[in-house]
């Protein structure tokens, strides 16, 4: 077996001036000192962003070809995969806020191909929080207190894209509408009356066909850490402006393994273009009504891309129980789960229950 090489996190990047850790500088695509504000420009890429052959990836994997050996740290409490730094043993697992031990656990794994770089900062991260939790109904005042800056951790989530071209044939049935005259009678002024109304009605008959579509950058969440629910409602990413990866982004930073593996990454992209390609094939079939009886698809030239988004990430506890908000580190967009405050409810309970009374005593006084 090769031997391991170096994963994301351990490389460190020291500051020329004071020698601290340099971190990545969101916003500024460049290494900063935290102690003495120092500022190392990150290199530009020297290669760009290229799709891999799915199929030759999944046949060179067992050679470990273009793969890396990270030891691991697994969350007990809610299964996520990170690496801790460099003489750490112990630390917090930012996707729940459970304590994590480091274990010598290793796998082989797929390189990142490309990162999209963070762009807002931590503190932009809370104030696009701050404004989510002002917004919200019945949120306890004290969510804001509870998670502070300090807590919020800077995540590079990992996530596959696929292309491919399809090629679907299918049988089905076309619905086309048309109207009849219809005789009926009905009662008026104690007479019946012999009455006459159109009544729409569907033709259908059988058909096949075949359908072609091209699908560019589906994007598939390779983790199990994150609520889906929530990843996707931060979605879209500008994934026009990914960047060859270089460890120098990742400084600063944690990185997750991904949890989804290659193929089972593109049985999930294939769900995701099905609803595409029985869309055309209701395109195509026409008429006013559509029955897709079978669909056969054949995939052709898929490629991936396997890469790490930038996510601020908080765990934070609300009266024994965890609870998460997710920021993208693009667009600022806040998404997560939230407690109620069942003090707030239960005032404008008695509040709308006093307006009722008073209402009611005034009619009955009148």
């Amino acid at each position: 077996m090769d031997a391991p090489a170096n994963t994301p996190t351990q490389r460190q990047f020291p500051c020329k001036q004071c020698g601290a850790g340099l971190e990545f500088a969101p916003g500024k695509l460049a290494l900063k000192c935290p102690y003495c504000g120092v500022e190392n420009e990150i290199p530009a890429p020297t290669r760009p962003v290229a799709e891999q052959d799915f199929r030759a990836t999944l046949a060179k994997l067992a050679s470990a070809q273009e793969c890396y050996e990270p030891q691991e740290v697994r969350c007990d409490k809610c299964g996520a995969s990170t690496t801790l730094r460099d003489n750490v043993a112990a630390d917090v697992c930012p996707f729940c806020g459970a304590a994590i031990v480091a274990t010598a656990t290793s796998r082989r794994l797929i390189k990142p191909q490309a990162v999209l770089p963070f762009h807002i900062n931590r503190q932009q991260a809370m104030e696009c929080y701050r404004r989510w939790i002002a917004g919200l109904w019945f949120a306890p005042s004290s969510l804001a207190r509870l998670a502070d800056a300090g807590q919020l951790k800077g995540i590079y989530v990992p996530y596959w894209t696929y292309d491919s071209n399809t090629t679907s044939d299918y049988t089905g049935q076309r619905g086309d509408d048309y109207w009849e005259t219809e005789h009926y009678t009905a009662w008026e002024n104690g007479k019946s009356v012999r009455k006459t109304r159109q009544v729409r009605k569907t033709r259908w008959r059988w058909v096949s066909g075949r359908v072609y579509n091209e699908f560019d950058d589906v994007l598939v969440l390779a983790s199990h850490s994150l609520p889906r629910k929530y990843t996707e409602k931060l979605e879209p990413w500008d994934l026009r402006n990914l960047v060859g990866y270089a460890d120098e982004y990742l400084s600063g930073f944690v990185a997750e393994s991904y949890q989804v593996d290659l193929a089972r990454g593109f049985d999930e992209a294939r769900q995701i273009m099905d609803g595409h390609i029985r869309a055309s094939i209701c395109r195509d079939i026409g008429g006013d009504h559509q029955r897709i009886h079978t669909v056969n698809t054949r995939y052709d030239d898929i490629t991936f891309k396997h890469l790490l988004l930038p996510i601020w990430l908080c765990a934070y506890l609300y009266h024994e129980k965890t609870y998460r908000f997710l920021v993208n580190g693009r667009t600022g967009e806040v998404q997560g789960e939230r407690p109620w405050s069942w003090v707030k409810i239960a005032l404008l309970a008695l509040a709308v229950a006093a307006v009722v009374a008073v209402t009611m005593a005034f009619v009955a006084g009148r």
